[in-house]
């Protein structure tokens, strides 16, 4: 697949060959009939008929005789051509230099507008493109596309808002309302006590899973170093396995991210390989070269529901009841959000293995 600038430098070069030769043929034809014309005019003769015979050698000349006028003729042209030729190869090298660079410094600010939309992300709508220059098509392109920058961060800006005001609204009604449970019901009605807390837990941690997606989702207003290394080992410290054992390979590496949404990103992939799996079950968490593996043993996913295993709110009947569906797709939103891939594929027997390959460190 050819460039813009390959193609912008093959059609000059093409015109500038296609007319030079229509010129040089032009030219070359009408010196024939004028040369021609001439030696009719000078000799008084056609140009077929046969001309006099060649003049005799002067004495101590060392000349030979001088050929005749058509044949000189026909000298003259096929030197013309010849030297036609040789040109119009010479000045098509030269005009497939000239126009490739001409259509590089024309394309010079389509380059500048694309580096600049490459380099844009959710956590960089501050940046513009600015073009400067005469009031031109390009100029209007960079213009246009800075304006929709414009919107479209401050967009972004009211939905950050939304975010960080929902998750104060949603959080504080929640909180009373666990502790009216916990403090104003009595304990003769604890089967009910038990129900509520639960459900307010359940609600508690699905407005949580929500507005960790919605983050992951609009991008990393920051980025640090983070020992991603340090924080799979924490979070395996951390975690209940239960009657699953759990077995880890960890290499050192260094991720630029959100340390909290990372930590989310390991806790949600231990944690689901870990409830959803029987008693007796194992678990491999493996992190080397920057690709982070966590396979486990468990029911078999049904192949028609596989592609489900991203998508929000998508639950497999295997795990129907234990939880929101938002796991992986929280996992899938956090390793985009820091460049990386994430893949899955079903175990011989059962189970899962979940695979995120994160970009190599600058």
């Amino acid at each position: 697949m050819t460039t813009v600038r390959v193609r912008l430098t093959l059609i000059y070069s093409g015109l500038f060959l296609l007319t030079s030769v229509v010129l040089l043929v032009i030219v070359n034809m009408l010196l024939r009939q004028a040369l021609h014309a001439r030696i009719e005019s000078f000799r008084g003769v056609g140009v077929g008929e046969a001309p006099p015979a060649p003049a005799a050698l002067l004495p101590g000349s060392e000349l030979g005789p001088l050929p005749p006028l058509s044949q000189l003729a026909r000298e003259v042209i096929h030197y013309q051509w010849d030297v036609s030729a040789l040109a119009i190869g010479a000045l098509t090298l030269v005009s497939v230099v000239v126009g490739w660079v001409i259509a590089g410094r024309i394309l010079r600010p389509v380059h500048r507008i694309t580096a600049t939309a490459q380099r844009l992300s959710l956590s960089t709508l501050h940046e513009r493109i600015a073009l400067g220059g005469p009031r031109d098509e390009l100029k209007e392109l960079a213009d246009t596309f800075d304006a929709m920058l414009d919107r479209l961060e401050r967009s972004v800006e009211g939905q950050r808002r939304f975010i960080a005001n929902a998750s104060h609204e949603l959080r504080t009604p929640l909180a009373v309302q666990r502790t009216a449970i916990e403090i104003g019901l009595p304990e003769d009605v604890g089967e009910i006590r038990e129900k509520l807390l639960f459900h307010n837990h359940r609600i508690e941690g699905l407005i949580d899973a929500l507005l960790v997606l919605s983050q992951a989702e609009h991008g990393l207003q920051r980025r640090a170093p983070v020992a991603f290394h340090e924080v799979v080992r924490l979070v395996l410290a951390e975690t209940d396995a239960d009657e699953v054992s759990v077995t880890a390979r960890i290499e050192p590496f260094l991720v630029h991210g959100d340390p909290v949404l990372l930590d989310r990103l390991v806790t949600n992939l231990v944690g689901n390989a870990v409830r959803y799996n029987h008693p007796g079950g194992a678990v491999e968490v493996t992190l080397a070269g920057g690709v982070l593996t966590v396979r486990n043993t468990g029911p078999e996913v049904p192949a028609e529901r596989f592609g489900d295993l991203f998508a929000p709110f998508r639950r497999l009947h295997t795990t129907r009841g234990q939880g929101a569906g938002l796991g992986l797709s929280i996992v899938a939103s956090i390793a985009t959000a820091h460049g990386a891939a994430v893949t899955a594929r079903p175990n011989p027997g059962g189970g899962l293995e979940v695979v995120v390959t994160f970009p190599a460190d600058p």
